[in-house]
């Protein structure tokens, strides 16, 4: 597993992240023993950010995790959750709900804490309601280490946002389509030019263009390379390829999928890739489009 480290506090976090958005399924709940099992393997392969979020699995995913990180394991792995912006009407929310995060996830602290879903009026509006006296109160009582942001609003908001606080990470979209969506690559350049972590999401896009999965006329670009890869492992090597991205959350929820990602950031450096890696991965991008 490679590492990256954390510019403002010197953690050394895995570059692949375990995304806790889309545990397995079984009979309309979660696959609570699978889920666990995957979790605590990842961690033993070197994976140590865990990112869960108060309405993931319809607030069973923090319960979840916290039953992971028992037995020793929570003393090897940086935990990151979020407070969950749009639920936020008063300043006393913010800490019941993080308390109730503490209680779901049987921690005393949380690693990496995050505002939720941020743009440009919605940080507005937690900045009126206290948010950061409240990121201050917590992390002087120990309740969260270290202070950030999830971001889906305009590239210039998110660059006002940088600026009005000393986060120590952010977490934004990113992959070979969305270079210019939301923060898109001019933020998280300029998030790392002040020293910032960045925790990318949706390396893969899920939904109806998933990268992973691609339709015939792109699988047929991906083959012409005399290096075969997995399209998913194309897509975060090109993401791994900035020496800016700190972390790829990747939500596994299959063991083979599991295994290549790990496999692909045990092997991977950044700056990697070759002039021919990057016109074929803007080749595919283009025929997306």
């Amino acid at each position: 597993m490679q590492y990256r480290k954390v510019p403002k506090n010197g953690d050394m976090l895995s570059i692949l992240g375990f995304g806790c958005m889309r545990f397995p399924m079984k009979d309309n709940a979660i696959d609570e023993e699978r889920a666990i099992r995957q979790i605590r393997y990842a961690i033993d392969h070197g994976v140590n950010y865990l990112d869960t979020a108060w309405p993931y699995h319809g607030g069973a995913s923090e319960i979840i995790v916290g039953k992971a990180l028992k037995d020793g394991y929570r003393e090897k792995v940086k935990l990151a959750t979020k407070l969950p912006s749009w639920m936020i009407k008063t300043r006393a929310d913010m800490d019941r709900y993080l308390n109730k995060q503490l209680e779901k996830l049987d921690t005393d602290h949380i690693d990496y804490y995050l505002l939720h879903a941020l743009n440009g009026p919605v940080w507005d509006n937690m900045k009126s309601l206290g948010a950061l006296d409240f990121l201050e109160s917590a992390m002087k009582d120990g309740r969260i280490v270290n202070p950030g942001f999830s971001y889906h609003g305009l590239a210039e908001d998110f660059t006002r946002i940088i600026d009005e606080y000393p986060w120590t990470f952010c977490q934004i979209q990113f992959n070979y389509l969305d270079r210019k969506y939301q923060a898109g690559l001019s933020g998280l350049k300029y998030a790392a030019s002040k020293n910032i972590a960045v925790i990318i999401m949706e390396p893969l896009r899920g939904g109806n263009i998933g990268l992973a999965e691609p339709p015939p006329k792109i699988a047929d670009i991906w083959k012409e390379s005399p290096i075969k890869r997995s399209p998913a492992e194309w897509g975060l090597r090109w993401i791994w390829n900035f020496p800016e991205v700190t972390v790829i959350l990747s939500g596994m929820n299959e063991e083979t999928h599991i295994d290549e990602n790990i496999a692909a950031a045990n092997a991977i450096r950044a700056g990697e890739f070759s002039q021919s890696d990057l016109a074929i991965v803007d080749r595919v991008a283009a025929k997306y489009r």
